[in-house]
């Protein structure tokens, strides 16, 4: 009776509250690993999925209607509109009866319009005239405009200007390998060429544009802002980098096997006084004379992965950050939109400064909170400059566009087979994106430049000069 009695009263007496609580947290807990793995098990399948659409998450519930937005200017910019002039006309008659055998009577002819690209390759011969001077003896020879190089016999057939223009176009800018552009000339246009001639085209249209590589550089060191980022990339299968250099004006790139200090120094001068937006790379902090913009979004993305992951008391202080951080932009666009002055946002960008250091002068007992107070801590007075100067980006968003037609390529074709590839990748993609930036046509100049035998025309029309 009394074993049962004891055993009775040990199951009707209350819990204790230290237990219930700490199995609550044990599960608790457990809850939160599972789905820490699973989060986990996911990024690790993504970072094995190279291209879209895998990367990109299952689709959404209800997605936007495809295509571009109607508006104003819909259709005319397509085939919807009479073409500029008539190559060919041609008559669409009558058949010479009805399906059910009547006979057909002419109501009206009206207009039908067709664009076509060219399938027949054109086919040019230059009588060169060579001749000497009576006076010294020197050679001389004629050249006609549309003439590329002055070569003459074994080399003296030779691709036009506008098809070396377009093999640089499909390789650097759509991607399209040496293989895959040898066949497109041959099916669609005629034109037999190996993937040696591919390259050697472009090897040769790098050597002609390396006048404008040096102008971009002389530019880009003159502006008032320079945006740089890097990217992997590979050099004749060994590990290399892929820097982005975007200025005002102009867009500049460098492979090298070196990163940071030892590649960057090759574009930018140390002595360079304008200000360099990046992510907080710390070889941009030898540049001592320069003013730093640290990219905002780099760091509301990191507060945002951390509060996805801190628990209790330590969301605390990511979550004040990031606070800060969008608090900055917001003022920004006001000050942009008018509704303050400039004055004003500047004298803002001093407050959110002494509170960013406020919060990260203590030591903080979480690890992952401590590591971005001692990376905030650094570059605290790189936050808000572009508080304090119009024009000034708060991110490094145009060098990372400017990384991705790089990006793209790299996953086609991998990279450069050997360092004259990878200079002439840095001195075309140069060029290229530059034309691209200022609105101007690629085909037409990189054409116009092959076809001259000097420099024809300034690669950047108006620039604002810096203080660098």
């Amino acid at each position: 009776m009394d074993a049962n009695h004891s055993s009775m009263d040990a199951a009707d007496a209350p819990a204790c509250p230290d237990c219930e609580r700490r199995e609550r947290r044990i599960a608790e807990l457990q809850e939160r690993v599972a789905e820490l793995e699973q989060r986990l098990a996911a990024a690790s399948r993504s970072a094995k999925r190279q291209a879209a659409p895998f990367s990109k998450g299952p689709p959404k519930p209800e997605p936007k209607r495809p295509g571009r937005k109607p508006g104003g200017d819909y259709g005319t910019k397509g085939f919807r509109k009479t073409p500029p002039r008539i190559d060919e006309v041609h008559e669409a008659s009558l058949p010479a009866a009805c399906t059910c055998g009547g006979h057909l009577h002419l109501d009206q002819v009206l207009p039908q319009y067709q664009t076509e690209i060219p399938r027949q390759p054109i086919y040019r011969q230059f009588n060169v005239a060579v001749g000497h001077c009576e006076r010294c003896g020197r050679r001389v020879q004629g050249r006609h405009p549309l003439q590329t190089s002055d070569a003459l016999g074994c080399c003296a057939s030779q691709l036009g200007p506008d098809a070396q223009a377009a093999i640089v176009e499909l390789n650097k800018m759509a991607g399209l390998s040496h293989g895959k552009i040898s066949q497109l000339f041959g099916l669609f246009f005629g034109i037999p060429i190996s993937r040696g001639g591919v390259c050697q085209a472009m090897l040769r249209v790098a050597g002609r544009c390396l006048p404008y590589y040096h102008d971009i550089l002389r530019l880009l060191r003159r502006g008032l802002w320079i945006v740089p980022d890097e990217t992997g990339w590979r050099i004749g299968g060994q590990s290399a980098w892929l820097h982005a250099f975007v200025g005002e004006h102009v867009v500049a790139y460098l492979i090298a096997l070196e990163r940071g200090h030892l590649a960057s120094s090759r574009i930018i001068p140390m002595d360079y006084s304008g200000y360099l937006v990046h992510d907080g790379f710390a070889s941009y902090n030898r540049y001592w004379q320069s003013g730093h913009q640290t990219c905002n979004a780099h760091l509301i993305r990191r507060c945002r992965e951390m509060l996805e992951t801190c628990t209790g008391g330590a969301v605390i202080f990511p979550r004040k950050i990031k606070a800060l951080l969008q608090e900055g932009l917001a003022i920004r666009d006001r000050r942009d939109a008018g509704e303050i002055s400039a004055e004003a946002a500047a004298a803002k960008a001093d407050e959110l400064e002494a509170q960013l250091g406020k919060l990260t002068e203590t030591i903080k007992s979480n690890p992952a909170n401590e590591r971005l107070s001692a990376h905030v801590y650094r570059h605290c007075r790189h936050v808000f400059p572009y508080l304090r100067m119009p024009g000034l980006d708060a991110t490094n968003y145009r060098a990372e566009q400017a990384l991705r037609p790089a990006v793209v390529n790299r996953k086609v074709w991998g990279g450069n087979r050997t360092e004259n590839g990878a200079a002439a990748q840095s001195i075309l993609m140069s060029v290229l994106q530059t034309l691209k930036l200022q609105g101007r046509h690629v085909i037409d100049f990189v054409s116009r430049t092959l076809r001259s035998p000097h420099t024809p025309e300034p690669l950047v029309v108006s620039a604002t000069p810096g203080t660098g």
